[in-house]
């Protein structure tokens, strides 16, 4: 089993918080994409979608989603368990875990890639390139802002992002609020709930990584 990560990108952190969490070793390969490396000929034998994160199996199975990599680990590591026990607990992460993910990354990445000067006629992961378009970049600001000013209400009294218990939930969020630091946005001051998750969330090994 092989994990091709990237230091620097978000979406790749999200998998690699994961596989920490689980315990995991598996051999990872850092694919340079800043130099563009995944939109080489050899990269497109892995992945011609052109994005990180890649799980390839021994078999030669690839998952090439954030979604499709957790949920194959956890099926076949379901302790600790990272997406819920139970029914309800499933559906209240995936709930979560959702509006993280449409409100804040997708948002976040709207912003960065429309604005970034290194990310000019790439404003669109993948194999094909798309010019930037300012507009987007300033109504993904506003998103990520208005997505920040509401994680304290979504956080609440709870220990963590879905209930008592650490989930993706949890790195999904982390991942997108250090994500935002990029564009100059943080938690309010006065999150004092979506605070002191952060602090707490942030201190585990895995979330260091």
């Amino acid at each position: 089993m092989k994990f091709y990560d990237c230091r620097t990108a978000p979406s790749p952190r999200r998998v690699r918080i994961f596989i920490a969490e689980k315990g995991l070793e598996i051999e990872t390969i850092e694919v340079d994409l800043g130099s563009k490396e995944q939109l080489s000929s050899e990269f497109k034998k892995i992945n011609p979608n052109c994005t990180v994160p890649v799980l390839l199996l021994d078999d030669g199975t690839r998952y090439t989603s954030t979604a499709g990599i957790r949920n194959y680990l956890e099926a076949l590591h379901p302790t600790p368990s990272l997406m819920g026990e139970n029914a309800m607990e499933r559906g209240m992460v995936a709930d979560t875990q959702w509006r993280i993910e449409m409100e804040g990354q997708v948002a976040m990445a709207e912003a960065l890639r429309n604005s970034a000067p290194r990310m000019s006629g790439r404003a669109l992961t993948g194999p094909f390139d798309y010019q930037q378009i300012p507009a987007l970049a300033e109504r993904g600001k506003l998103r990520v802002e208005r997505f920040l000013n509401g994680v304290d209400s979504l956080i609440g009294n709870k220990a963590y992002a879905a209930g008592d218990f650490f989930s993706i939930a949890d790195i999904d969020l982390l991942v997108v609020i250090d994500f935002a630091k990029w564009i100059k946005l943080e938690l309010p001051e006065d999150a004092i709930n979506a605070r002191r998750w952060y602090e707490d969330v942030s201190s585990r090994e895995s979330c260091k990584l």
